[in-house]
């Protein structure tokens, strides 16, 4: 394939491709897409003219047939000012799946083919319209669940991160530029001001790298949800709570105690935050087999927890928890529960730590609000900002900045150490290509075909 251009000002396609661009199914209008150097031959077949850019009219869609398919609008968008950078036009028609089909089976006959998963977003970016970060932004806006994460994912998708890495990129190919020049000139050695200098411009960077890497978790969990698992003794109520806050009868409740023998997973927004709840058996000081084996896996999801609910009935002592549970629940990760205040014998004891508390019922509702706020304050830690921007990069591109910043600590350990500038030179050039896989300047098709394949028909 080549490497990648930042910028193109053609098309690298010779086919026009298309897709229905809404899901699949009945609504009020369905768009269908097209997009390639065809497109204002097939407008002015179907429409009678080739318009303005950017300008909706309002025309019947005849088939190749002269058949009527629809009352349509359609838009041309003229190359390169469009999504692709390619020549393209949005047809929408009436949400009626059998027209959307019909329309799209007219373009296909009229010469273009069906578009693959993410062929569009892929020619946005081979057309230097995008970087690859921000192909992959799309696919988090369109999946954001939460208002930080829809925050994220809009930054993204407007630069931020590939911002950052061509800031990162320009320092990395100043001090390269640097180092070669002593390789052309072997009898100059680096002279002590200069290693110096290098030295500290490499700090800089891996201190910038770092900085970018420990957005990770943050993004995980934008995209996954803050994993929280409610915990507690057999019968406290950690049921009814997860019932309360999904808003219907998740997991069953009984009086018995032991109702629930394995985990049950749930997402939930709270506040600007996307909740994984996690509902899981109850800890028993003395259980049965059976029992026994459901506290292993509750343990099991506490030991990926961000947060955690500490569910207590009021009405009895305080458990002990087990000591995998205790070392992990703090007063920055754990909210306690004070579940059944609506019961005569309701009591709070003190803890011993200092966590956070709620009194709720989770019969009646009663709390949830406080609850939410007490969730949602923990949750704030999580937030991350990378000058004033709001970063979360994914598991891509966390793998991409380890391998950079090992490549720089190699090459600051070599500079350190007065080893040969050709093998500092060639850890420097393996950070300069860890970097270009975030922004898209790599020579890997296959990894591209496969990311893009991850996104939906007509994106």
């Amino acid at each position: 394939m080549g490497r990648f251009a930042c910028v193109r000002s053609m098309s690298v396609f010779t086919d026009t491709i298309a897709a229905l661009a809404t899901p699949v199914g009945t609504s009020a209008i369905a768009v269908v897409r097209a997009s390639g150097p065809q497109v204002p031959e097939v407008v002015r077949a179907i429409f009678g003219e080739l318009p303005s850019p950017r300008l909706a009219r309002h025309a019947d869609y005849r088939d190749v047939r002269g058949t009527l398919v629809d009352d349509t609008l359609f838009t041309y968008f003229a190359a390169p000012s469009s999504f692709t950078g390619e020549d393209t036009v949005e047809i929408s028609s009436h949400g009626n799946p059998f027209i959307a089909q019909k329309i799209l089976e007219d373009l296909i006959a009229r010469g273009c083919r069906p578009a693959e998963a993410g062929e569009f977003s892929k020619r946005a970016f081979l057309n230097g319209r995008l970087d690859l970060s921000q192909t992959e932004a799309i696919m988090d806006l369109i999946h954001a669940r939460s208002e930080r994460a829809l925050a994220a994912a809009t930054q993204q998708l407007k630069g931020a991160l590939g911002r950052h890495m061509d800031e990162l990129i320009s320092s990395l190919l100043n001090i390269v530029a640097h180092i070669e020049a002593y390789i052309d000139f072997p009898e100059e050695d680096l002279p002590p001001e200069n290693r110096q200098t290098i030295l500290s411009q490499l700090d800089s960077l891996l201190s910038n790298t770092s900085r970018l890497l420990a957005t990770s978790h943050y993004g995980a969990i934008l995209r996954d949800g803050i994993k929280t698992v409610i915990v507690g003794e057999p019968n406290a109520g950690k049921s009814s709570l997860l019932n309360r806050l999904v808003g219907h009868e998740r997991a069953l409740v009984s009086p018995e105690p032991g109702t629930t023998r394995d985990y049950l997973e749930e997402r939930i927004v709270i506040g600007p935050h996307w909740l994984r709840l996690i509902d899981t058996a109850g800890l028993n000081p003395a259980p049965s087999a059976l029992e026994k084996r459901g506290m292993e896996k509750s343990i099991e999801q506490a030991g990926e927890a961000d947060l955690f609910l500490w569910v207590l009935d009021s009405t009895r002592p305080t458990p002990e928890l087990p000591t995998e549970l205790s070392a992990r629940m703090t007063p920055q990760n754990t909210v306690v529960v004070f579940n059944k205040i609506d019961l005569a014998e309701a009591q709070f004891a003190p803890l011993s730590q200092n966590f956070p508390d709620i009194k709720i019922s989770a019969l009646q509702g009663a709390g949830l609000e406080a609850l939410s706020a007490a969730v949602t304050k923990l949750a704030e830690k999580f937030h991350v900002e990378v000058g004033s921007e709001l970063i979360a990069i994914n598991a891509r591109h966390a793998s991409a900045l380890t391998e950079a910043g090992e490549a720089l600590t190699s090459a600051r350990s070599k500079l350190m150490k007065n080893d040969p500038t050709e093998l500092m030179a060639s850890d420097l050039r393996g950070a300069l290509d860890a970097f270009g896989k975030i922004s898209g300047k790599i020579d890997n098709e296959r990894m591209l075909d496969r990311l893009f394949a991850s996104f939906c028909i007509g994106k």
